[in-house]
């Protein structure tokens, strides 16, 4: 069955002459390929080397499918036409029947469980590469949906990823010693998104935290997960009534506001981010849809929750001073920023980089978002990176792959949208409240308690640290040793009542400044002078030592 997989794969590859586009050194091993189909595939004269890789794709099924789906959001990886073709890829899989679904729930769930339903539509409501989904009703009345795991999923997967890392490896070591392409870290970039969707669980996990974040909003509304029915290969949610966001012509008939509903997407892209840190990176349009209910303002509804974002501490605010720091035509900063933050080397020449960030960037300042091609923009800043050996974190990528999707819906909804007016506000008011002065002392004082606590502890470890004698040296060192012993020693001690001092300093200035806070926890009025007197004696010994 392996090999028989195999030939079927170098079989479509040859078909589609996808071996000649990376050519061979030594031995052509390619062109023996190519014997398996020596006249290519029809029409392949007139197709692009993008064109040639999706259709060849297309062909070898659902789990290739979602490789090029994952490549077009990786123009770092391959080759710009080739990443704008496989944009195209439809996500229509052909679906099972509900049988073998039905195997897949009984399997998962008890018999008492599956009482609970009264009803399943047997048709899917939808069919993907990974899952299909089957509208139901519980015995409650409630409406909801059933998303099962195509069977046996895993196993195609995990043999399509081996068979993919075998022909990655052979596909190296015959590639032009000029290409910049990597097929093992392709597969190992695909390898990572599949595997974190072939569990239900998680997904509903996801969707979980983005309905806790959207609590009561007004903007965004996330299906209930029925917890009690969901497995690994199974999930139940809340089944969602509303237009797709691909259906246009519906929206304008529901007197749908496009203008207001294009501002909420780029409010819950900002606020994902930058408030929570935990974003929903699958917003292509077949996951959205428009709630009827308030056609002048708008509610979106999020569906598949497979794929979701956090940024690494830190990360997060080094991302929004870049944000704002390019809206406000601040080239400097921005490649300051990009020094600052690691994802640069430290020696990158910062006129340079200032210098090509605004090439990039100010062509595109002050057009609407019809004017404004994301994807354009992206691939620029790649070719930069590659310049200037820019770090591409992967959680970046999910966010590049989020922005091209709202820049698709943008130009359908809203094209006379001013994206850049409408973002600085948004994003300056979510810095404001969540990383701005008074936050800061709120962490301050959530901290406070259990600052004095250990600061009750201080005396003892202070006098323990005075308090070390120095040890005998052994007899049989020689005086060069012994003295370089004793440099060290006094070297420590010195560090030591440094480092004392220093926090000498943090405490006076706490108390100095929570001026409030010292007073509710009765401390004498005297308390920043006398932490502020031993931290002077502190550097003083210090100093003489």
């Amino acid at each position: 069955m392996k090999l028989f997989r195999l030939l079927k794969i170098t079989h479509t590859l040859a078909a589609y002459r996808l071996t000649n586009l990376i050519g061979g050194r030594g031995i052509n091993f390619f062109s023996l390929i190519n014997i398996l189909s020596p006249f290519g595939k029809k029409g392949l004269r007139h197709m692009s080397d993008g064109q040639r890789v999706r259709g060849a794709l297309e062909s070898l099924g659902p789990i290739f499918i979602k490789l090029g789906q994952t490549l077009s959001t990786r123009p770092d990886l391959i080759p710009a036409e080739i990443a704008q073709a496989l944009e195209k890829l439809q996500d229509d899989v052909e679906p099972i029947s509900w049988e073998q679904a039905k195997g897949v729930v009984k399997d998962q769930l008890t018999e008492d469980l599956l009482q609970q339903f009264a009803s399943v539509e047997e048709q899917a409501l939808a069919s993907a590469s990974i899952a299909q989904v089957h509208a139901a009703t519980l015995q409650n009345g409630d409406a909801v949906v059933i998303k099962v795991l195509r069977p046996g999923i895993g196993k195609k997967i995990e043999k399509d990823v081996r068979l993919m890392h075998a022909l990655a490896s052979l596909a190296k070591k015959h590639l032009n010693p000029g290409v910049q392409v990597d097929p093992t870290e392709i597969v190992q970039e695909f390898e990572k998104t599949i595997y974190d969707e072939l569990d239900l669980q998680r997904e509903a996990a996801n969707a979980s935290v983005l309905k806790k974040n959207f609590a009561g909003s007004k903007d965004l509304y996330i299906p209930t997960i029925y917890w009690d029915l969901t497995k690994e290969k199974v999930m139940v949610q809340e089944r969602i009534h509303g237009i797709s966001i691909k259906d246009f012509d519906g929206l304008k008939a529901a007197g749908i506001n496009l203008e207001k509903l294009a501002e909420k997407g780029i409010k819950i892209f900002y606020t994902q981010v930058f408030r929570d840190n935990f974003f929903h990176a699958d917003m292509h349009p077949g996951n959205i849809f428009i709630s009827r209910d308030n056609p002048e303002d708008p509610k979106i509804l999020l569906l598949d929750f497979g794929i979701c974002g956090s940024l690494p501490k830190g990360h997060r605010v080094d991302l929004a001073n870049n944000f704002m720091a390019f809206f406000k035509q601040d080239y400097r900063r921005v490649a300051e920023l990009h020094i600052e933050s690691g994802w640069v080397p430290a020696d990158t020449n910062l006129e340079d980089l200032e210098a090509a960030t605004r090439t990039i960037c100010e062509p595109y300042m002050a057009k609407p978002i019809e004017e404004i091609s994301f994807g354009e923009v992206m691939l620029k800043t790649f070719q930069m990176a590659k310049r200037f050996k820019l770090i591409v974190q992967p959680e970046l990528i999910l966010l590049q792959k989020t922005l091209l999707n709202i820049e698709g819906l943008g130009r359908q909804l809203y094209p006379q949208l001013d994206i850049w007016q409408l973002s600085e506000p948004i994003l300056r008011d979510i810095m404001r409240d969540h990383y701005g002065p008074q936050q800061s002392m709120e962490k301050v004082k959530e901290n406070l308690p259990k600052w004095i606590e250990q600061a009750a502890e201080a005396p003892m470890l202070l006098h323990q640290l005075l308090s070390q004698q120095v040890k005998p040296l052994p007899r049989h060192l020689k005086l060069e040793q012994q003295a370089a012993e004793q440099a060290k020693l006094r070297a420590a001690q010195q560090d030591r009542l440094a480092l004392l001092a220093v926090g000498g300093v943090i405490s006076t200035t706490l108390l100095y400044a929570l001026d409030d806070a010292a007073r509710w926890f009765n401390f004498a009025p005297n308390s920043a002078l006398l932490t502020g007197a031993l931290t002077a004696v502190l550097w003083w010994k210090s100093w003489r030592r």
